[in-house]
């Protein structure tokens, strides 16, 4: 279910995009986002920060591409988001010492302090890597090309999950066995 909820707004987009236009698909985008949204609030009780800060910036720059009926600013948002994840990791890591990943999920995850600090310096290289990939097709590609590169681009982030889930793998660390119990 909440596989199919992550893929919603960007699915509805691309639909829209090849029964309309540009236009229309912000527009689609823009409106499965607030549903989205609303959804995992309702399902969580709470909305993430990344969550809340991705309907922001599609709001933002869904208004300014309906508005000014220029594409390039909703071509753009992906690249915005990403590089304010990068720098927010990064400088929470690197300037307060801080590491957010570590903070959102270390009370699920048990991996020694160098593993967490590894794992955001890597995170924060994603993001800036699919940034840049997402500036560079914008740039010098199609819109038609760009809103597929939006449905195959999904396959980055699947492959970088993967590989940091056996990253990881190697690094847990088991819980100490209970020694309250009485033994059977």
């Amino acid at each position: 279910m909440r596989l199919l909820l992550d893929f919603f707004p960007i699915a509805l987009f691309v639909v829209a995009y090849k029964l309309g236009d540009i236009y229309t698909a912000t527009a689609a985008l823009m409106a499965a986002t607030a549903i989205q949204t609303a959804l995992l609030y309702k399902i969580d009780g709470k909305v993430a920060t990344v969550q809340k800060a991705t309907l922001g910036l599609i709001v933002v720059f869904g208004t300014l591409t309906l508005v000014l009926q220029d594409q390039r600013f909703i071509q753009w948002k992906p690249t915005v988001l990403y590089g304010a994840l990068a720098v927010v990791l990064a400088v929470a890591l690197l300037v307060y010492k801080r590491n957010l990943l570590q903070l959102m999920l270390g009370t699920q995850l048990k991996l020694p302090t160098n593993v967490w600090r590894n794992l955001a310096l890597i995170w924060a290289a994603y993001f800036v890597a699919m940034g840049v990939l997402n500036a560079f097709v914008t740039m010098y590609y199609s819109l038609d090309q760009w809103v597929e590169f939006k449905i195959w681009g999904y396959a980055f982030p699947i492959i970088f999950i993967v590989g940091q889930g056996l990253y990881i793998a190697k690094h847990l660390r088991e819980d100490p066995p209970n020694t309250d119990q009485e033994p059977s």
